[in-house]
């Protein structure tokens, strides 16, 4: 580097050439310092970037303070500088006065899907198939991927829920179904089925398909989903992909049929309602 540093020195103007070399000695450290911090913050970059692909790392999340930052990470905070206006220039942190966040990279899809998707019926039906797809699928993948780390998510996830049904909180209840959905995805290892259902988990937060808490307040359906997720979470437990996948199936079926049901209901309430005001619509017989 030195060699290299004087050699383009040769090659400038006599205005611009070091009087003296511990000039030229100071630039070449300086650039080797240059040099040695660009390849830490793209080390620094990527492993940042593999945690926001794990799902380690999730849309939304602010990031610890940068002086603590830098030294969970045991680099420079130049360094750590860097490796964050890399990601944020390709999209994957934002930066602001409050701090740095993960970005929400797939708002700018889901915003306007969410939308387009509002208040439309037949929407439902093709969530549910989609997720009948592809839920059987990522829960036999659990079963077989599974680390200790992931049992564990998954069993907090069980105990929540028998809190919740135990004291007879549906909004928690649905809660806690959603997040245990959301870890099944992560046991199961595969990024796009945790990015996607993550993406959607957003959605059903919003009740675009369905009102989650409206599903537990459907008589008998508490129990059922109960003991449904307890043999989901048993299956991946035991490392058993064909149970774990036919008990995951079953679980959307019987999701699908009491959402059915539950939209049958509002309809002949609809109806009923139509009747009781039907005076409204006749001319006054007087």
């Amino acid at each position: 580097m030195h060699a290299i540093v004087e050699d383009s020195l040769r090659t400038t103007p006599s205005c611009f050439v070091p009087v003296d070399t511990d000039t030229t000695v100071e630039l070449g450290q300086i650039m080797r310092n240059s040099v040695q911090v660009t390849k830490a913050a793209d080390a620094i970059s990527e492993h940042i970037e593999r945690l926001i692909l794990e799902g380690v790392l999730r849309p939304g999340e602010k990031l610890a303070a940068e002086r603590d930052l830098a030294e969970k990470l045991e680099v420079s905070r130049p360094t750590l500088r860097t490796a964050i206006s890399q990601l944020a220039d390709r999209g994957l942190l934002t930066t602001s006065r409050s701090g740095t966040r993960v970005a929400q990279f797939l708002a700018p899809l889901m915003d306007p899907l969410a939308a387009l998707l509002a208040e439309k019926p037949q929407v439902v039906d093709d969530y549910l198939e989609f997720r009948t797809s592809i839920e059987a699928e990522a829960t036999g993948l659990a079963a077989l991927r599974a680390t200790e780390v992931d049992q564990e998510a998954i069993e907090k996830c069980i105990q929540r829920m028998k809190i919740a049904h135990k004291a007879e909180d549906p909004a928690e209840e649905a809660n806690a179904d959603l997040a245990l959905h959301l870890c099944i995805y992560e046991a199961s290892h595969n990024v796009l089925f945790l990015h996607i259902m993550r993406a959607i988990a957003e959605l059903l937060h919003r009740d675009v398909f369905y009102n989650r808490e409206h599903l537990y307040l459907r008589k008998g359906a508490r129990e059922h989903l109960l003991s449904q997720h307890i043999a989901i979470a048993a299956a991946i437990e035991a490392q058993n992909p064909r149970e774990a996948k036919k008990v995951a199936a079953e679980h959307i079926d019987f999701t699908s049929r009491t959402i059915a049901e539950m939209r049958r209901s509002n309809e002949r309430m609809e109806a009923s309602l139509h009747r009781i005001g039907r005076a409204d619509f006749l001319a006054n017989s007087n």
